[in-house]
């Protein structure tokens, strides 16, 4: 055990030298090749603990590129659903969402990071822990957010203060969905940005349509107006 984890050591040594001289010399795409096969030979280790201290430890290097701390947060994120247990999970999440926290370029993975975290609490029973964890973010001022992904986020966050009976900042939260975007025309063809826009992300795979959000939209809604006087 003892002499993989020395193998381990010794080949993150040899790219650390590797982002050190990529880094000064300003080469994007050679630093991040650097700290992704970093990452990627602590993953194939399963070495967690090791794959943890790197990702703190590369993101806080003098001058570390945006696009280095990008690359790796969005690769390391690919490895949570391979971790062996919920603490190491947990941890993993934790690190990620440190390193993520301020920085506008990583704000979109943030949510995500956040919301998995909201989840895991929820499923342990710890529904004011999530809604607090979720409130954490407004995702409405994320440029570069999907619409689809933007609603099914706030919704989260109305749900989980209906879930804690918190009904004042269910309301506000619910507000920031106006019920007209419900109505967008999906079938209108996708402008190409222009210079200077905002590229707007594909949301991930398991962001439901605009039309299954209008319908839990509008029973979020239902379960609310019960609360909301005669």
């Amino acid at each position: 055990m003892e002499g993989k984890s020395g193998n381990l050591e010794a080949a993150i040594d040899q790219f650390l030298n590797v982002e050190k001289q990529m880094r000064f010399a300003g080469d994007v795409a050679g630093t991040k090749k650097a700290v992704t096969d970093i990452l990627q030979l602590c993953f194939e280790a399963k070495d967690w603990k090791s794959l943890n201290e790197q990702i703190v430890n590369l993101s806080k290097k003098r001058g570390q590129l945006k696009q280095a701390v990008t690359a790796m947060v969005q690769q390391a994120m690919q490895y949570i659903d391979e971790t062996p247990d919920l603490e190491t999970r947990i941890e993993l999440i934790k690190t990620l969402n440190s390193v993520s926290a301020g920085k506008i370029y990583v704000e979109i993975e943030r949510a995500r990071l956040i919301k998995k975290l909201a989840k895991i609490k929820e499923e342990q029973g710890l529904i004011a822990e999530a809604a607090d964890l979720m409130q954490e973010v407004a995702v409405e001022t994320f440029g570069a957010m999907a619409k689809t992904e933007k609603i099914a986020f706030i919704l989260e966050q109305v749900r989980l203060c209906l879930d804690r009976e918190d009904y004042v900042r269910a309301q506000i939260l619910s507000r920031k969905i106006s019920p007209r975007v419900f109505d967008a025309d999906t079938t209108k063809e996708k402008k190409k940005p222009k210079e200077g826009d905002n590229v707007v992300e594909e949301p991930p795979a398991d962001i439901p349509s605009l039309l299954e959000l209008k319908r839990i939209y509008y029973e979020l809604m239902i379960r609310y107006l019960p609360t909301s006087g005669p």
